[in-house]
């Protein structure tokens, strides 16, 4: 009773579990908390969360829980406390985490092992998880939360006639023993656990006799998987410091001290290439992720998920045969890495067995878990990603693959667990954790097939044809009938193929194959095969019958038609009809030049391809994969640059951007992901030449690789793009909006990057696009409402590609808020303005309002400050600063894009309007009197007039100057859309030829062939193999920079070549640049050591500034690019904030004195309604609205006019700049606006450009945009700035220098000084300033607390050289990490962003990346410098932020120092990977070309220098040979 009642507690009902069921998708459960460890049983599935343990059906129905919350309490030492679950209102002090979860289904009981505070054990029923049968405090398995451990059952055979079960645990060891010294635990790695009271010592005792059996082992260890087959328990680990994967061999016999004594070992090597040695890839630094054994043996096949860069986004599924146990007795094998006895032994270990992996079934990035399954000769895979996707995998005995399925992928990135377990009862499902959610999946879904050719075509093991049913099904659900399924071979693409040849006697033959198998071949009743054609009787008869699979027709006539004959060939299989088309030709009529097409149209009718010409299938093969040919139209070969965006939602993305060259001829887009068996095609909409756009489908999540066709159906390119998860949707802010529309609204999510609009289900074709998004935010403007006095809901969804996805919030729709009154109170500065405003729940914030205080007609922008709320009433507080004592008489107020006016509350009475007459009397009287006196003044007034003019210019400059600077905000646009970074190879070449010019276009390799592996010709590799050699390398460097005629020009030219040359090797290419480094510093230390590695004058540097780049580029695109993007373009939006002359480029807001615009006139700013010529007949687009100002040129508008077009739709406009024309819109009809024309002002023999202003453009006009080719003008003109004389001819907003008496504009006589207008660069400074700080961060920041790889490396490197040359003088090494790593990289990428993106470089913009590099060097800098009033303005600048930076470095530098050194085998294996990202990219054969010319050159210096450093005579004599090999070619060419 007391039991019963103790379970009754314990039992906790709680919430149901939330469950969904699909058919597509199969069922799924919710359940609380992320989902631990899971076990499956016959008839219930048992999870482990982190707060409850669930007991599910097989259909994932809930039957029971159990709350793992409690107190511990009592107990003298840590793990002898008893815990006690509590009820869910109560609190506990403790968790109950399940390492363990084990259901023992002989005994009806589920083990239960994890911690509370130390180790701790339950033994519960089965049928009732309750039921706690027993509870123990001891340790099982891990005592920590997270542990790469593992525990399951194994049978050992105690006796001949006795078998025990135990408890096989395997557990983590590393050198963090805070909980087990805490715990008492030993070291023991694995141990064996009694299952029940019956063995010695008691249940979960792990004693055997009198001692504590086990494996030991002394390093680090991480074990994922172990199973019993037989009478031999495997046991597979990672071993991290040594990166090897272990598999252990245990016999289960006798006790469980002979048990692991038994222990065998090998290494799994998961080679990509078996039949490679030891070296190969993916040897000696792969990792063990997930497992799973194939049914079936023997022998004992089994299958494993590695990472071949220790990270999980280069992933493999490999399968190996574990059959061959290692015949070594105890006594003769001792393994290195673990002991079972004798741990202290002083035998020499032996070197275990290499398994070599027998296939490399499939690469895929993420992959996390696998399950294999065996249908009949097939293997099927079920794999899970890091991303949320279950992929399915048929495999045929040979180890080819059909095409991957995914079964499931989820919206969101939520892992699937490493372990997946088959459903044990109707072994058609199984079970899977992805998050805190269970599901239960078909492993295929027969039914889904509607026909015999589909249910063949999805090409699955699981489903056949059954002929009884007319259905696809399962093999069991067809008993009594004919079961048609695929061939036991992944080659077959056809269900039905044919092969026309000719007999020896002339005879035309067909024969027709049907790729069918039998699932009871004694079940095929009948198959006859009737062949039909108009023409008659097709057959002779004389052949053969028909006989499964396949049948044969001679024709009666040895001769077919030029045009080709159509017979249809009707087949039954049992009481199945098979029905195929054919299109019988004469093979040898097929003729033409050899192209792919040709070879296409040959195998497609039945015929073979040999010898590049058709022919008889009996002599050619009929395989379309011997149809690849070179293209033989006459195209240039495209380039692609860049694609943007490359990073999307697996819906697809529309309007997808392609950069690159040579793309005139592109008419499609090929897009193969690297689960699709047939890539897909994507037509292009439109093509500039150097861009294209195109729609992007839908995929899965994975990368996909792009390339561009051409007309003949040639592919070429090599650009890639990455499917991610779908956008979601949490919260949104504000989450009300005013009826009339256009507020902005916050959206929070994930992958909100990914959204193309907003569609609000009230309105649903009114699409919003996002003015703002990034990955986790997005903002845009509500459209407005029809009903405007109601409150309603409106639901969000989102646009993405042609798929609308739901958000879980809405947003509630307001009336428009309602304003009463205003009044004014005068302060010191200016004018307080309060408005009274009916209260409402729009929570309206003050910058959403934008306020205008008018005096008659005159505005005047007033300052919102505050919203307060008082008694029902809002109270809108801002104020009018710098205003003449004029009252205003009305103000206007804006929301979104609406504007009410509001009038003061009338106040004046008769009284009042009485005493205002009376008050008129006397002023009129002092009028007339001041009138009197100022006509005596006259003369004088009119003689300080323009002083006084002058003055108050000078004080209005300096007064908006100061109002500029206080009121600038960082109100930049930070949705720069898709970064457009350039690949890999051209930001390298970029970096190695900053000239250009044909050295760089050689030793790039044509995109086209990127991925050809082709060999160079024998010079070539002569001269590759002499500079493997470092002393002939290194003299050969020293002989050079000895010649004076050995220019910089040259060592850079020399550095960079080797770069290239030896890209492949970087590893070596680090050692050469170490050992040339440690020479320049023997010769620098003797003069000057603080100057070393400041300025490229050697071979050396250049080469470093080359090595930098290459190791950074990954740190570069990932932690800095954005940022550094994100400046460059707030740069350029600041600098289009002000008027910019079009002559000299020069700005009102810069950051570079040089660049500063102060003679810039006054200017308004205009907004243009921009409409579009579509087609030729006066149709025009929707409006566009652009910012503009009356200053601005006609050419500028232009830009701006294109620049807004391609922020509004994210591609450009089809037409370029110098073809665009415009007209605007003046009473009724379209005026063109040209850049001169007759009426442009003339000063002297200088014309001004025309500006919006001078046509008189008032704000809000229509401009139209045509195309000089559609619609060209009356007088064509071309670009003025094509013109060699154009800045002489002409002049925009800085005047020529004529005379006075030329100026007829008056405003252009004003006073301007350039010291006024100085504040415009601190203004500047302040909004692009946080840019300019999260860059600066970005780039001396440490994700993770690490440095790059290659700045810690060199750091280290710098700090042994300091300390061999006896250099104590903290400051060199400081500066000589400063001239390395800042000065010599990151200056030249902040000053040439060109580098790393596809976009144009201005000279202003050039200037104002100067000011900010000189900002970041000066951060560097030891000395403090004392900025006076004559310090140059590009100190003054950042003269206060440079402090707070200095500080920033020296912590980067000391976190870089004290961060753990990088061995030498891990950096190799980092430049090792980064030499087999970009393998292939580069023409070695050119640089080793480009070499020889300089060995040449100095020939007889570099075999000089040779002698000197004491060369063998063998390395002498193969630099003679490379000279002959040289000297008997023209030029080293491409076998």
């Amino acid at each position: 009773m007391r039991l019963l009642l103790l379970g009754l507690l314990l039992t906790l009902r709680g919430e149901p579990a939330r469950c969904r069921r699909g058919e597509e998708e199969g069922d799924a459960v919710t359940l609380d908390g992320n989902i631990r460890h899971f076990a499956v049983a016959n008839n219930s599935v048992y999870v482990a969360t982190e707060e409850r343990l669930y007991q599910l059906s097989r259909s994932l129905a809930q039957v029971g829980s159990l709350t793992q919350r409690g107190t511990v309490a009592g107990g003298q030492e840590p793990g002898y406390g008893r815990f006690q679950r509590v009820s869910g209102s109560d609190e506990g002090n403790a968790t109950f985490s399940v390492n363990t979860l084990l259901p023992f289904e002989e005994n009806g009981t589920l083990i239960s092992c994890g911690v509370t505070e130390c180790g701790y054990c339950e033994l519960l029923d089965l049928a009732n998880i309750s039921k706690v049968l027993h509870k123990e405090n001891i340790q099982v398995g891990s005592l920590r939360r997270r542990s790469a451990s593992v525990g399951f059952l194994v049978q050992v055979q105690a006796s001949p006639s006795r078998t025990e079960t135990y408890i096989l645990t395997a557990i983590q060891q590393d050198q963090d023993r805070t909980i087990e010294d805490f715990c008492f635990s030993d070291v023991r790695a694995a141990r064996l656990h009694n299952t029940n009271n019956k063995h010695m010592g008691g249940i979960f005792s792990d004693v055997d006799g009198t001692a504590h059996s086990g494996i030991q082992r002394e390093g680090d260890v991480e074990f994922v998987d172990g199973f019993q087959i037989s009478s031999t328990i495997y046991l597979f680990s990672n071993l991290p410091a040594a990166r090897k994967v272990r598999l252990l061999w245990l016999e289960s016999k006798g006790s469980k001290t002979q048990t692991f004594t038994s222990l065998r070992g090998a290494s799994l090597h998961p080679s990509l290439h078996p039949s490679a040695g030891g070296d190969a890839e993916g040897a000696g630094r792969s990792r063990l992720l997930a497992s799973s054994v194939i049914p079936g043996g023997p022998p004992v096949l089994w299958t494993g998920v590695f990472s071949l860069d220790g990270d999980r986004t280069n992933t493999v599924l490999v399968v190996f045969d574990i059959s061959r146990v290692p015949d070594r007795t105890p006594e003769t094998y001792v393994d290195p890495d673990f002991c079972s006895s004798n741990c202290n032994s002083n035998r020499n270990k032996d070197q275990p067995q290499v398994l070599k992996s027998v296939a490399v079934l499939f690469k895929q990035s993420f992959m996390t878990s696998v399950l294999a399954v065996r249908q009949k000769a097939w293997m099927v895979f079920f794999i899970g990603t890091g991303d949320g996707q279950l992929i399915k995998l048929a495999v045929d005995k040979a180890y080819k693959t059909v095409c991957p399925r995914v079964l499931y992928r989820a919206d969101n990135d939520r892992q699937v667990s490493p372990r997946m377990h088959l459903d044990q009862v109707d072994r058609k499902h199984f079970y899977v954790a992805l998050g805190n959610q269970m599901k239960r999946v078909p492993v295929s879904r027969c039914k889904t097939h509607t026909s015999l050719q589909a249910c063949w075509s999805a090409q699955d093991p699981f489903c056949g044809w059954c002929g009884s049913v007319s259905s696809c099904t399962f093999e069991d659900e067809c008993p009594d009938s004919l079961w048609l399924s695929i061939p036991d071979d992944a080659s077959q693409q056809k269900m039905v193929s044919y092969r026309v040849g000719r007999a020896s006697g002339g005879q035309v033959t067909v024969n027709v194959q049907t790729h069918l198998s039998l699932g009871r071949p004694a079940a095929l009743t009948n198959f006859v095969c009737e062949f039909r054609t108009s023409t008659g009787e097709l057959c002779s008869g004389a052949g053969p019958g028909p006989n499964f699979p396949q049948c044969t027709c001679i024709l009666n006539n040895s001769t077919l038609p030029a045009e080709g004959l159509d017979v249809t060939v009707r087949i039954r299989v049992g009481a199945d009809y098979l029905t195929e088309k054919l299109k019988l030709t004469s093979c040898s009529d097929i003729r033409g030049t050899p192209t792919s097409v040709l070879c296409r149209r040959c195998v497609s009718v039945g015929c073979g391809w040999s010898n590049n010409v058709c022919s008889w299938a009996t002599t050619g093969t009929i395989s379309e994969n011997v149809c690849q040919f070179e293209s033989g139209l006459n195209f240039s070969k495209p380039e692609i640059s860049s694609i943007s965006p490359n990073i999307l939602s697996f819906h697809g993305r529309n309007r997808a951007v392609l950069t690159g060259r040579n793309l005139r001829n592109v008419t499609r887009v090929r897009i193969q992901a690297d689960m699709d068996c047939s890539p897909k095609e994507s037509p292009v909409w439109s093509n500039t030449g150097v861009n294209l756009t195109f729609h992007i489908p839908s995929g899965d999540k994975g990368l996909a690789k792009v390339c561009v066709v051409l007309p003949d159906g040639s592919c070429h390119g090599n650009a890639s793009i990455t499917y991610r998860s779908a956008p979601s949707c949490a919260n949104i802010t504000p989450s009300t909006s005013w009826a009339s529309g256009k507020r902005t609204i916050t959206v929070e999510g994930s992958h909100l990057d990914f959204v193309e609009g907003i569609v609000h289900s009230h309105a649903p074709h009114t699409v919003s696009q996002p003015t703002h998004n990034n990955s986790t935010s997005l903002s845009y403007d509500t459209p407005p409402a029809e009903n405007t006095r109601e409150v309603f809901t409106s639901a969000l969804s989102m646009r993405v590609a042609n798929q609308t996805l739901s958000c879980s919030t809405n947003l509630s729709y307001h009336p428009d808020p309602e304003f009463t009154s205003f009044s004014s109170t005068r302060t010191r500065d200016g004018l307080r303005v309060t408005i009274q405003k009916k209260a409402d729940k729009l929570k309206i914030a003050p910058a959403e309002l934008k306020v205008q205080g008018f005096n008659e007609e005159t505005p005047y922008d007033c300052i919102m400050e505050t919203i307060e709320t008082s008694n029902g009433t809002d109270f809108v507080i801002c104020e009018i600063q710098s205003t003449p004592n004029a009252k205003i008489h009305f103000i206007k107020i804006k929301f979104g894009e609406k504007t009410v006016r509001v009038d003061p509350p009338s106040q004046l009475n008769l009284s009042l309007r009485l005493l205002l007459v009376l008050l008129l009397i006397p002023c009129i009287i002092a009028l007339v009197v001041t009138i009197y006196w100022s006509k005596q003044k006259k003369l004088t007034a009119q003689m300080n007039r323009r002083m006084e003019d002058l003055e108050l210019d000078i004080r209005n400059d300096i007064r908006q100057g100061f109002v500029d600077l206080q009121t600038e905000k960082a109100d930049l646009m930070e949705n720069v859309g898709t970064i457009p970074f350039l690949d890999y190879k051209h930001f390298a070449s970029r970096i190695f030829f900053p000239e250009g010019g044909a050295l760089m276009t050689s030793c790039l390799r044509d995109i086209g062939q990127d991925v050809v592996k082709v060999q160079p010709d024998e010079c070539c590799q002569a001269l590759s193999k002499l500079i493997q050699d470092q002393l002939f390398l290194t003299s050969m460097v020293h002989a050079l920079e000895e010649q004076k005629s050995f220019t910089v020009k040259d060592k850079c030219a020399v550095a960079s070549l080797l770069t290239v040359a030896l890209h492949s090797d970087l590893f070596y290419l680090t050692e050469v640049m170490k050992e040339l480094l440690k020479a320049l510093m023997q010769r620098s230390s003797n003069a000057q050591p603080k100057l070393l590695l400041r300025r490229t004058e050697s071979t050396v540097e250049k080469l470093l500034t080359n090595w930098m780049s290459i190791c950074l580029y990954g740190f570069l695109r990932e932690s800095v690019g954005q940022q550094l993007f994100l400046l460059v373009s707030a740069l350029t939006q600041q600098i289009a904030k002000g008027p910019v002359d079009s002559v000299t480029e020069k700005a009102l807001y810069t950051l570079s004195e040089d660049w500063l615009l102060w003679q810039a006139q006054d200017f308004t700013s205009l907004k243009l309604k921009v409409l579009f010529a579509v087609g030729s007949d006066g149709e025009v687009s929707e409006p566009l609205e652009v910012a503009a100002l009356s200053c601005d040129t006609v050419e500028q508008v232009k830009e701006k006019i294109l620049t807004a077009f391609k922020t509004k739709f994210g591609f450009p406009y089809n037409t370029s700049l110098r073809d665009v024309r415009i007209e605007h819109e003046r009473d009724g009809s379209f005026v063109p606006l040209e850049e001169v024309d007759k009426s442009s002002e003339v000063l002297g023999d200088v014309t001004m450009l025309n500006t919006l202003k001078h046509y008189e453009v008032p704000d809000g006009v229509s401009i139209k945009v045509l195309s000089k080719k559609t619609h060209p003008p009356l007088s064509p003109q071309g670009s003025l700035k094509d013109d060699q004389d154009f800045s002489v001819k002409y002049f925009h907003l800085i005047d020529p220098d004529v005379d006075e008496n030329q100026r007829k504009n008056p405003e252009r006589k004003k006073l301007k000084l350039k010291e006024v207008h100085l504040t415009k660069l601190l203004s500047t400074k302040v909004a692009v300033h946080s840019f300019v700080e999260h860059l600066f961060r970005s780039i001396w920041g440490t994700p993770n607390c690490r440095a790059p790889h290659a700045v810690k490396y060199f750091f280290d490197f710098l700090d042994a050289q300091a300390d061999n040359m006896k250099i104590s003088d903290p400051d060199v090494l400081h500066i000589w990490k400063t001239n390395s790593l800042p000065l010599r990289f990151w200056v030249n990428i902040l000053k040439n962003p060109q580098f790393v993106f596809d976009m144009e470089k201005t000279p202003h913009l050039d200037g104002c990346l100067s000011v900010i590099a000189q900002a970041f060097m000066d951060s560097f800098s030891l000395t403090d410098i004392q900025m006076g009033k004559h310090a140059p303005t590009n100190k003054l600048l950042y003269a206060k932020d440079i402090p707070t930076f200095k500080q920033e470095v020296k912590a980067y530098y000391r976190q870089v120092r004290d961060q753990p050194t990088i061995s030498g085998l891990e950096f190799r294996d980092f430049l090792l990977e980064e030499s087999k990202k970009h393998e292939n990219e580069f023409n070695e054969s050119a640089a080793l070309r480009e070499l020889y010319k300089y060995i040449q050159r100095y020939f007889s210096e570099i075999k000089q220098k040779l002698d000197q450093n004491g060369a063998p005579a063998e390395l002498k004599e193969e630099l003679q040979h490379v000279k002959n090999l040289f000297d008997g070619l023209k030029s080293c060419t491409w076998d």
